[in-house]
């Protein structure tokens, strides 16, 4: 069951005209456009025919032309859907306003569910609709719609036909007439209204930059977030967060921005950043253990020199013995005098 599709899903693709001729022939209405359907009314019928008899009918207005009135049909519509446990979030605020592309895109929505639970099938809009407030005058509006479009395709074909048969039989008496029947045939271009069919193909392609603009207002927002968490003081010396900052603000389309990021990931950091731990200075204990070694190499000479001269006086004769006492005599020891 499609209660939460995503917004790339083909659901989101059907075409106005289709939804249209979908509506219509469901419920037996005879709507020109899909933002007709705010009021609610439409999507509270169409529930009720996937889910027979857990509509309200009796409740649902469809000559509803304030706000309030409008809410208050998209109230029974979000019970119907607390009802089914659907989690679906209807944007009343937005619908409500009869903008083309939120009415769109809701009613595409409306279709794949309706399309996921094989309903909408032997279903007699008409009588359902009379339990409604202003259910009739919708029903009869609708058959009037109907019948006056028929007549109007009548009158058209026949008028088609009839230009057809005395094109037929006139003859045109030379060639200036001609022309001039050619220029007066083709549509003026400084006035006058224009063709439904140009009327059909604009309002196509302003519900298709609306859409293209919902979609790069997305993306745009992802990578602001992005941007913001390159920001972080924690991770922003970080090599990784250079290089997605290198791709993000390079300022034109050059297949060589991925390169140099991949080589700043792959380059060791140079910079002499105190918080990197490459840059940091020798710990004190470091120090300390250094001088340690170094004292302790002096005290290792001082005994090895103290040894040889001990050893170096056991091999002395007494007379150099005493020599050598006269010597430190000689040069001013306290312990002595010459």
């Amino acid at each position: 069951m499609a209660t939460n599709i995503g917004m790339m899903d083909g659901a989101y693709f059907v075409g106005r005209s289709e939804i249209l001729a979908w509506i219509n022939s469901t419920l037996q209405l005879h709507l020109n456009k899909v933002e007709e359907a705010c009021s609610g009314a439409v999507h509270c019928q169409l529930m009720d025919a996937a889910h027979p008899g857990i509509v309200p009918m009796h409740k649902v207005n469809f000559d509803a032309k304030n706000e309030y009135e409008m809410i208050q049909n998209y109230k029974v519509l979000q019970d119907v859907f607390n009802k089914l446990k659907i989690t679906k979030h209807i944007e009343v605020s937005k619908l409500v306003k009869g903008r083309p592309l939120d009415n769109l895109e809701f009613m595409q929505w409306m279709k794949r569910y309706c399309d996921s639970i094989n309903g909408c099938t032997n279903y007699n809009a008409l009588e359902r609709r009379e339990a409604c407030k202003g259910g009739k005058e919708a029903s009869k509006r609708a058959a009037q719609s109907q019948s006056s479009a028929k007549g109007t395709t009548a009158s058209q074909r026949a008028h088609s036909s009839h230009n057809a048969n005395a094109r037929r039989n006139d003859v045109p008496p030379s060639g200036n007439s001609t022309n001039h029947a050619v220029k007066a045939s083709r549509p003026s271009s400084s006035g006058g209204p224009s063709p439904p069919a140009y009327a059909e193909e604009i309002t196509e392609l302003k519900l298709s930059v609306d859409s293209l603009e919902k979609e790069r207002d997305f993306y745009f927002g992802k990578l602001r977030d992005i941007e913001i968490l390159c920001q972080t003081p924690e991770i922003q010396h970080l090599s990784v967060v250079g290089a997605i900052q290198k791709i993000l603000y390079a300022t034109d389309d050059d297949a060589t921005v991925v390169a140099q990021a991949q080589a700043m990931l792959s380059a060791p950091s140079k910079e002499a950043d105190p918080s990197s731990p490459i840059a940091e200075p020798l710990s004190p204990i470091a120090e300390v253990s250094d001088e340690k070694a170094s004292s302790e190499n002096q005290k290792r000479k001082t005994i090895n020199n103290f040894d040889v001269d001990a050893a170096a006086m056991a091999t002395l004769s007494p007379r150099q013995r005493v020599s050598d006492a006269s010597d430190v005599h000689c040069s001013g020891s306290p312990l002595m005098t010459c």
